[in-house]
């Protein structure tokens, strides 16, 4: 196994922070370029006549999810260094619910928040101060919250784990329902752009 680099200690800590910076610079820079620092293109989505930020999120997950199978099938990746977030699910799902809320309202997510401020947008700056104010105030509250936000704990949850079949079957299931997802968002962009432009974008 030759990765992961820093789990392996190929690198420090303070050269991981310089690699974690200029990932970061080229995920923006891509999401720019994809249109995801504008507020209506991703409020398109919620009304189905611009499926684009579904589809480029799917493309994303479908990419790093078989470069992972590949890479540990290959042995050049050790999957089980890899960290990711515990799951607790009713929390989680109260989060998810308040992020979406957020979304639909002011249009951004706080990752494309940040992308619209680099280019200059206003309503992406004051959609980041409040991303900024949102985590202010969660770690002031967080003592009172402390027992629900760690409720419900699964631990480290994967989806082959939890279901029981093969990490391949996962990775082969997840890629007919990202086959599935591509095709109903194509349909519901035709039908909906009929509906509100007449079949004009």
């Amino acid at each position: 196994m030759i990765a992961p680099f820093y789990k392996f200690g190929f690198f420090g800590e303070e050269f991981s922070l310089i690699i974690a910076f200029i990932i970061g610079i080229g995920f923006g820079f891509f999401l720019e370029r994809a249109g995801f620092g504008s507020a209506r293109k991703l409020a398109s989505q919620f009304y189905f006549y611009d499926m684009t930020v579904f589809k480029v999120m799917f493309t994303a997950i479908i990419t790093a999810m078989f470069g992972v199978f590949f890479l540990g099938v290959f042995g050049i990746l050790d999957i089980n260094l890899i960290y990711f977030t515990p799951t607790y699910v009713v929390p989680q799902i109260v989060g998810g619910f308040i992020l979406g809320f957020g979304f639909i309202v002011g249009g951004y997510c706080p990752g494309t928040s940040v992308v619209s401020t680099s280019v200059g947008r206003i309503d992406g700056f004051i959609f980041l101060v409040g991303v900024f104010l949102g985590i202010f105030i969660y770690g002031e509250i967080y003592p009172l919250i402390s027992n629900f936000a760690t409720s419900t704990a699964m631990g480290k949850q994967t989806l082959y784990g939890f279901l029981h079949i093969p990490y391949g079957v996962a990775v082969f299931f997840v890629t007919l329902m990202a086959v599935g997802g591509f095709a109903g968002a194509s349909r519901l962009e035709k039908v909906f752009q009929k509906k509100l432009f007449g079949g004009e974008k």
